[in-house]
């Protein structure tokens, strides 16, 4: 049986009045701060929701923010490359012109001037850099030039004129996530952009008897590929053909060499990654000459750049050889201008993906950023009344000690 006393009515009182003020004063800082949970205990089970909404909700932003960016340097990098087939363009029209015969050697050295001019406009596209300084087709080099010129004496001019043109840049790629464990890669090697025919190597050592001494990998365009001890040329090359890397290699029939051929417009990167089975078949030199200019001095290498095209154009117009500008120098012009004319197709396609993303994003961050309001955003209307509610109470708990705190012991001695 519970004795009621003055002291326990004044405990419950200002325990009561307590309570009354802590409810005021959660919903004052709900409605000041205009969220709903002030504190995990609040709610924790809508809490647990909201802390996972606003973590994926970051991740969305941030795949959006990666798919712009990677649209921005798609466009970007497409205009350089829609400029360079212009020129590639106007290139071949003069190849044309001058593979008729008709022309004086006089007309042929002017039209070599402007082929020239093209070639230079050529090489400063393929070292074009984006807003924030970074070279466009280095791959993932982007703090040097992409490609360095080498000037030189030219048979039939009285000034240097542009002699090779050379790559600094790597084969690497960037992946981007622009969705939950979706990603694109960012190609920016410009030794495959710039490229104008299929390259090919070959191997001027009899490998016929060569075997692998020990377990190693090499990298074929930046595949890397197993070699077990034992292996022998022709397990070599079938591993090669296997390896999803865009080169086929065979065995030459007549010098027994290794010989390799891209299947595609583009310059071959090869290394020893570990153990020396490339350098030991002749291919390349030893490790400390880097790629893509390591290749053996045995073997010989045929396909080249649109620069070196442009060159030899350029070249036999200074000669007067008409043979060579209206036979080889027009087929690999055309080979050139059909791998910019896909290069830009694919860069094209990729610009409509990471378009795609950007969307998709943008919708997924406006639904979740409803759940996310949904859980943690503050009813306003109904924020007040529950205030006005609780103000009411506490006032009536206050009124209802103050009458309590006037009876005393003197109301009882009348």
């Amino acid at each position: 049986m519970r004795r009621i006393s003055s002291a326990m009515n004044n405990m419950d009182t200002q325990s009561a009045l307590r309570l009354q003020e802590s409810r005021l004063n959660r919903a004052n800082n709900q409605i000041g701060s205009q969220r709903k949970i002030q504190q995990l205990r609040d709610d924790p089970i809508s809490a647990g929701h909201l802390v996972r909404y606003q973590s994926y909700l970051g991740r969305v932003n941030t795949f959006e923010k990666n798919a712009a960016t990677l649209t921005d340097q798609f466009s970007l990098r497409e205009g350089y490359m829609t400029n360079s087939l212009e020129i590639m363009q106007r290139v071949r029209e003069l190849a044309v012109t001058g593979a008729n015969g008709v022309y004086t050697p006089e007309d042929m050295k002017n039209m070599a001037m402007e082929v020239d001019e093209l070639l230079k406009e050529l090489v400063q596209n393929a070292n074009a850099i984006s807003s924030d300084g970074n070279s466009i087709f280095g791959g993932t080099n982007t703090k040097s030039t992409a490609f360095e010129v080498e000037m030189g004496t030219v048979a039939g001019s009285g000034v240097a004129l542009i002699e090779s043109v050379r790559y600094n840049g790597n084969i690497d790629t960037n992946r981007i996530e622009v969705d939950e464990n979706k990603y694109m890669d960012l190609d920016n090697a410009g030794n495959r952009t710039f490229w104008a025919e299929q390259q090919q190597i070959f191997g001027g050592r009899d490998a016929l008897s060569w075997q692998a001494s020990a377990d190693s990998v090499i990298s074929v365009d930046g595949v890397s590929v197993s070699v077990n001890a034992g292996d022998n040329v022709h397990s070599l090359a079938a591993k090669i053909n296997e390896s999803g890397a865009a080169v086929r290699a065979s065995i030459d029939p007549v010098t027994g060499g290794l010989n390799l051929e891209t299947t595609d417009a583009r310059q071959l990167w090869l290394s020893d990654v570990k153990g020396g089975v490339l350098n030991e078949l002749g291919i390349i030199k030893d490790s400390s000459q880097k790629p893509p200019y390591n290749i053996g001095n045995s073997v010989r290498v045929s396909g080249g750049s649109l620069f070196d095209t442009v060159i030899a154009f350029r070249d036999a117009l200074l000669k007067g050889d008409v043979e060579s500008v209206g036979g080889r120098v027009l087929g690999s012009l055309d080979n050139g201008i059909s791998n910019l004319v896909t290069r830009i197709a694919k860069s094209g396609s990729e610009y409509e993906r990471a378009q795609l993303a950007v969307a998709r994003n943008s919708a997924t961050a406006l639904n979740v950023t409803q759940q996310v309001s949904s859980e943690g955003d503050l009813d306003f209307t109904k924020a007040v009344t529950d205030m006005k509610m609780l103000d009411y109470a506490y006032q009536a708990t206050l009124s209802n000690a103050g009458k309590m705190y006037n009876n005393t012991l003197l109301n009882y001695m009348r």
